[in-house]
């Protein structure tokens, strides 16, 4: 069984969710997919929720429905085709992925309703900056006057979810000019340095995690352990 390697003594949680947070650094895509799939596979109805935040080194994943023809050149990142929803995108270091592995039967949310929620936690930050910032219901991820600033995609099994989204905050920008993001032509990206934001990732991480429990429980006491 893979098991991601999570940083010791910074495991958080909110009473209430039992919501386990963890961070693992910059993390090979294909080792944190198989401990995804484990973790998911092995769980039980006691299992405790978990995020996960973390970055990956360059790659591209197209998601279930992806289509070749949106990756408009190869530059020599790896593509990886994987199990979550949506198109093709690019993960690179300077991206928080939080990925959320959830009961989404124990929360009482459908997948719209998940959907709605990581979108609007990553609105509720940037709100926190003075960044306006939107979702889609056509198409999801959350934007900043048209460009996309973060992805999502999810994959549910038995009840359970896992992946999750994907925030742009001081990365190298130029592998997305080789695809189509999320399946669009011509969409544009940008990231949360380039809106004027000075906070760095460790902290933005803290209040991703932040703004995702509280908007899958409103109610919870956020501590550290």
């Amino acid at each position: 069984m893979d098991t991601l390697c999570l940083e010791p003594n910074l495991e958080r949680r909110t009473k209430g969710s039992s919501i386990k947070i963890g961070y693992a650094g910059l993390t090979d895509y294909l080792t944190t997919w198989r401990a995804m799939k484990d973790f998911t596979a092995s769980r039980t109805e006691n299992t405790l929720d978990e995020i996960w935040l973390l970055q990956h080194p360059p790659v591209y994943t197209q998601g279930v429905a992806g289509r070749p023809e949106h990756l408009l050149r190869n530059d020599g990142i790896i593509v990886i085709r994987t199990d979550r929803g949506g198109q093709i995108t690019y993960h690179g270091p300077g991206q928080i992925i939080a990925y959320l592995l959830l009961d989404m039967r124990r929360l009482k949310l459908g997948v719209r309703e998940l959907v709605r929620k990581m979108e609007g936690a990553v609105v509720d930050l940037l709100r926190d900056y003075h960044v306006d910032a939107e979702g889609r219901v056509a198409a999801p991820g959350v934007y900043v006057d048209g460009a996309k600033i973060a992805a999502l995609g999810l994959k549910i099994k038995n009840g359970y979810c896992y992946h999750g989204l994907a925030l742009n905050v001081d990365m190298d920008m130029s592998p997305f000019a080789a695809i189509n993001p999320c399946g669009h032509s011509g969409l544009r990206v940008t990231q949360t340095r380039d809106l004027g934001v000075a906070d760095g990732l460790r902290t933005l991480s803290n209040k991703l995690a932040d703004k995702l429990q509280m908007r899958l429980n409103p109610k919870i006491e956020i501590y550290q352990e």
